[in-house]
Order: C-alpha cells, then sequence, then structure tokens
C-alpha cells in the first residue's frame, strides 16, 4: 500500500502531456508513434521521456515500467 501510495504521488508530479506520453510508452509505442499520436515533434516526445524518467528518478524505461504498472 505504502509503494501504491508512493508510486501515485511520484506520478502526480507529472504534467498532463508528460503523463500522456508515458502512458503510450507503456503501451509499447516508440517515439515517431507517440509524437505522430500527440501530433508533437519526435526531439519534443525524447524531452518529455527524459523529464518523466528524471522526476520518477528511475534510469532506464524497464525501471519505468516497472513503477508505471505497480
Amino acid at each position: 500500500a505504502d509503494q501504491r501510495k508512493n508510486t501515485q504521488s511520484l506520478l502526480s508530479k507529472l504534467t498532463g502531456r508528460e503523463r500522456q506520453v508515458l502512458e503510450r510508452i507503456v503501451a509499447g509505442r516508440l517515439n515517431k508513434q507517440i509524437a505522430d499520436d500527440l501530433s508533437i515533434s519526435i526531439k519534443t516526445v525524447e524531452a518529455h521521456r527524459a523529464n518523466i524518467m528524471e522526476k520518477l528518478n528511475v534510469n532506464t524505461v524497464a525501471d519505468l515500467l516497472r513503477l508505471a504498472l505497480s
């Protein structure tokens, strides 16, 4: 229960757009697909991904997925 609360606390730090990008990362979408979905550039997706990983204090996409799915 504590870990779930901690995860929710971390996820609450994300902006709406970062949450949209995270949802698509979790769904297995590629950066180009995410960019097309959200009508943004691939560079912007990469920036959001970097911000998400920094805010959630993870270093790998595997860790990001583990956290998001917990």
